[in-house]
Order: structure tokens, then C-alpha cells, then sequence
């Protein structure tokens, strides 16, 4: 499955170039969401729930239900929720987030930053946007990259992801986000050119397998299947180092001083991002559970 996951491990890591809904019809008792609750491991307070985590996807096949009877409670429970990017339905505050990192005139041909074999496929992508060749002489390769990347079909919308609906549930009650989308895109502008380059590489290489090869990470996730999730999340452009450790470990522990506040307060937070954020040795969950807390799977 090397390098087939590439679109899928994108919805899971990156909030701001979707903007989902996901509508009441969302909610079986057959899945198996990626929901952890949150205690205190030990002191006065041990086993006290201080809140949860949720690791969410943000695009999904339109018959996709990710809310079981759990997540319906502790989205009732919750008093604050912290995602990524908080404002994901307004999209002039997406691109004027995007647009500055990622143009910057004097950029080479687009398809000489792919190999030789990649480039009839780059040019078939780029036909399937509203740019042309030209308009990339003044994107960077990772702009470029994220940019074609909504062209490929993966078997999920955006319009089906998991952030938007929670956001809209929350109602009146707070919403924070531990990042934002200039941030967001931040990581990815700090790439090297050579890993900006891994990244344009593998999109172009997706975008030739199966759509149900495509589907095998979407079905992962709504199965739950951590073990299944972790692999994939050390496959494929995040077996490049630079790339795992800017879209992946940094950012978690970016995150977590921010969750620990969150936890200390008496509002019990839900905190909802990427599922790929979660899984691992370096995912929330587990430096949540170094940090002195009891992190337990709810499913």
C-alpha cells in the first residue's frame, strides 16, 4: 500500500483545505470511532474525567457514519471543543491563509519538479483544475501539491467530514482552535524543496491507483483499526522524515501544552483533530498518557 494512502492520511492531517457538514445520518452503533476519555492516572483527583479526545477525518464517502451512542455523549458532555482550524466555512479566510505562503513568483516548470514518467499524468491533473501550467510558475511545489491533490478522486467529500458538524453541535458552547489555518499551512511551507517535491511526487503517484485502494484508508478509519492506521502513517511520503517530523510530531507536541490547559480547566474539552495525530508513539495519545494521564479507548 506504499504511497496509495497519500489523499486520505491529507484529510486526516489537514483541516483547512476542507470544509465538511456532515449530516444528522452520520450515527451507527456498528462504528467504531477513534474516541479516547481523558483522566487523571494518580493524586486526589485520580480517575476524574477531565476530558476526550476524538480523531476525526475531514473528508468521508457520502453514506459514511462515524457517531456512535459514545461520541453522541461526549459531544453532549463536552463543554468546549478544540479543533484545528475553527473557521472551516469560511473559505476568503482559507485562501488569504494560503495564497501568500504559497505564491512566490520565479518557481521552475511544474513538470520539471517531477520525474521524467510522473509528468504526462501531472499535466492530465492540472487539466482537472482551474489553473493552468503556466499559473504554477508562481506556486510552490507544496502549494502545488495540495492544489492537485483535490483534483484526484479518493471516494470522499469534503462536504461529508467529521470538524464542521462537531463545530456546528458545539452550538452556543465555546470553540478553540490549537492551531489555525496560516499555521496549518505554515508546516508545509517550511518544507525543504526536495521534500515539497516527495509530496507533488506522491500525489501524481496516487492519483494512478484504484479508487478502492484509495477507499482501504477511509475504511480504516471508520473501523477504528489503530494498528491499521499507524502503518499507514509510516508509509508513503511519511516515511520521509522531514516530512512526519513537520506534519506529524511537531505539531503534536506543539499541541500539547495547549491540551494540558485545556485539561486543568474545569470545562471538560473535547478535543478533535486529525486521526493520524493520535496513533503512534508520538501521537496525543500517548504523550498524553507520559504526561501522567489515564488515556482509555472507549470502543
Amino acid at each position: 500500500m506504499l504511497r496509495t494512502a497519500i489523499l486520505a492520511l491529507l484529510a486526516c492531517l489537514l483541516a483547512a483545505c476542507g470544509q465538511p457538514d456532515q449530516g444528522e445520518g452520520g450515527r451507527s452503533d456498528d462504528t467504531n470511532p477513534l474516541l479516547w476519555e481523558i483522566a487523571r492516572a494518580d493524586g486526589p483527583d485520580a480517575g476524574k474525567v477531565e476530558g476526550w479526545l476524538l480523531g476525526t477525518i475531514h473528508a468521508l464517502p457520502d453514506d459514511a457514519r462515524w457517531r456512535n451512542y459514545d461520541t453522541d455523549r461526549v459531544i453532549s458532555e463536552a463543554d468546549i471543543l478544540a479543533v484545528e482550524v475553527a473557521d472551516l466555512g469560511d473559505g476568503r479566510a482559507l485562501a488569504s491563509a494560503f495564497l501568500p505562503l504559497a505564491m512566490s513568483a520565479g518557481q521552475p516548470p511544474l513538470v520539471a519538479r517531477v520525474a521524467p514518467d510522473k509528468r504526462e499524468r501531472l499535466t492530465e491533473l492540472v487539466g482537472k483544475t482551474r489553473y493552468r501550467l503556466d499559473d504554477f510558475g508562481k506556486i510552490e511545489s507544496w502549494g502545488a501539491a495540495l492544489i492537485l491533490a483535490q483534483a484526484v478522486k479518493s471516494g470522499a467529500d469534503p462536504a461529508n467530514g467529521v470538524d464542521r458538524a462537531l463545530i456546528r453541535d458545539f452550538g452556543r458552547r465555546q470553540v478553540v482552535e490549537l492551531e489555525g489555518a496560516r499555521a496549518q499551512f505554515e508546516a508545509f511551507d517550511s518544507l525543504s524543496e526536495d521534500a515539497q517535491r516527495a509530496m507533488l511526487a506522491a500525489i501524481v503517484e496516487e492519483s494512478n491507483s484504484p479508487l478502492e485502494t484509495r477507499m482501504r484508508p477511509l475504511e480504516l478509519y471508520l473501523a477504528g483499526d489503530e494498528e491499521g492506521l499507524e502503518q499507514l502513517s509510516r508509509e508513503g511520503m511519511l516515511q520521509n522524515a522531514e516530512i512526519r517530523s513537520t506534519l506529524l510530531t511537531r505539531r503534536n507536541a506543539d499541541w500539547l501544552p495547549k491540551i494540558e490547559t485545556l485539561l486543568a480547566d474545569e470545562r471538560r474539552p473535547l478535543i478533535a483533530v486529525g486521526a493520524a495525530h493520535m496513533i503512534g508513539d508520538d501521537g496525543l495519545v500517548a504523550l498524553l498518557r507520559a504526561g501522567g494521564y489515564r488515556v482509555t479507548r472507549l470502543n
